[in-house]
């Protein structure tokens, strides 16, 4: 009889896995609310569900009854997925409590601390009088974001400092402002929780890790780009990490502290942190793949591991391989939005020809009204640039989105 896998989600960054599965031989059922979703084409059974419905997810898995049921790059999809094997009686990779952990900001920070892993001080709350209160306790400069969202989604920087340094009746000049700031994460938050932490200065990094029986191995460390704030919005991704060798050390040990304080038995992991003064602090943890195309292009670019494939395989109980091939160097530029309405980008011809160049890909905004890039959602494009080195990658990525310009 055929094997069946279902995989919540049927965008773009998990058609590699949907690809993955259909090479492995199984009857893909594939999930997810957006009827046009690219992967879709390529389902052996289509189903039009928001992947963040558990109940009904279920539902489908008892009429379809998958052997494997998995997500990819998705943060609330891995809820749904560990609650469905759970209720099916399937070993979990990860128990419906750890999932939770590892998609809610709140429940995250709450294990982590816990489990003595170096965190940014944190408050969650729930309504505006909290929210204000905890901005004070962090001297008016933090960082504020929904509990259980991603893509820098209402994640924005508080800083209203000016007005503890002024008359304490100042003081409710920032009322409107930070009024403004709560209403912008509380409306990004699926479950109405801000969490409003310290601000981090220092590099930040994601490390990527696959955890086999409870042992986790880290394959490669990303160094991050990000907007300036008061938005934090990732604008490239680059490997191997070209941090000191010291630093990158203290990094993976962290992480591994993460990993196993969340207590994932299997698949992949997503470990984003800063470097601060005070060494190494987790920013977000997923129990998933990295998005943004750096664990689908970058690390087999940068490491010969086919990550994506391992996972799918992992996840349908086979043996992996995840050892380095090669160390080279790889990297993903995004192509910012400015103001105004999307009309046409234009790629020169010149940008395809230079040496380096994996892919140039333009997202569809025609007709959009951007302000900025504010989410990863406002981005234009991207290019994926790989070379000898990571330095030499990053210089290819640079001169070509100076040939695409600016929009």
């Amino acid at each position: 009889m055929e094997k069946k896998m279902m995989i919540l989600g049927a965008s773009a960054l998990q058609v590699p896995a949907i690809k993955k599965a259909k090479e492995m031989g199984y009857q893909v059922i594939l999930v997810d609310y957006d009827e046009n979703a690219v992967g879709f084409p390529l389902a052996d059974v289509k189903l039009i569900v928001s992947t963040l419905d558990q109940e009904e997810v279920y539902r489908q898995a008892l009429l379809y009854q998958p052997d494997v049921v998995l997500t990819s790059t998705s943060d609330g999809p891995v809820r749904t997925a560990a609650y469905v094997n759970e209720k099916l009686g399937k070993k979990p990779d990860l128990s419906y409590e750890d999932s939770l952990c590892a998609t809610i900001k709140s429940h995250m920070r709450n294990r982590l601390k816990e489990n003595n892993v170096p965190i940014p001080e944190y408050h969650a709350v729930s309504d505006y009088e909290a929210f204000k209160e905890a901005v004070w306790k962090l001297n008016g400069y933090c960082i504020v974001k929904p509990a259980d969202n991603a893509g820098s989604r209402g994640v924005q920087l508080v800083d209203v400092r000016e007005y503890l340094t002024e008359a304490v009746a100042n003081v409710h000049a920032a009322e409107s402002k930070l009024q403004e700031m709560y209403a912008y994460s509380k409306e990004n938050s699926r479950n109405g929780i801000v969490m409003v932490e310290e601000f981090m200065n220092g590099p930040e990094v994601s490390v990527e890790s696959m955890t086999v029986d409870g042992e986790t191995q880290i394959l490669t460390i990303t160094d991050k780009y990000i907007t300036p704030p008061p938005y934090f919005v990732e604008l490239a991704h680059c490997e191997p990490s070209m941090l000191a060798e010291e630093v990158q050390e203290q990094i993976k040990k962290v992480t591994l502290q993460a990993v196993k304080a969340i207590r994932l038995q299997n698949g992949p992991s997503h470990t984003e942190i800063k470097v601060t003064k005070d060494g190494p602090k987790v920013v977000e943890l997923a129990a998933r793949l990295g998005g943004d195309f750096i664990t689908s292009r970058l690390v087999p670019l940068s490491t010969g591991i086919d990550m994506v494939g391992a996972s799918v395989e992992l996840a349908a109980g086979e043996k992996i391989n995840i050892s380095r091939k090669w160390n080279k160097g790889a990297v993903i530029h995004f192509i910012q939005a400015g103001e105004g309405i999307v009309e046409k980008i234009t790629v020169p011809e010149e940008v395809y020809r230079l040496k380096g160049v994996e892919e140039v890909v333009i997202y569809d905004k025609a007709g959009e009204h951007l302000a900025g890039t504010k989410s990863s959602n406002d981005r234009l494009g991207h290019v994926i640039t790989s070379a000898e080195t990571a330095k030499e990658a990053m210089e290819i990525g640079k001169k070509a989105l100076e040939m695409i310009g600016s929009f």
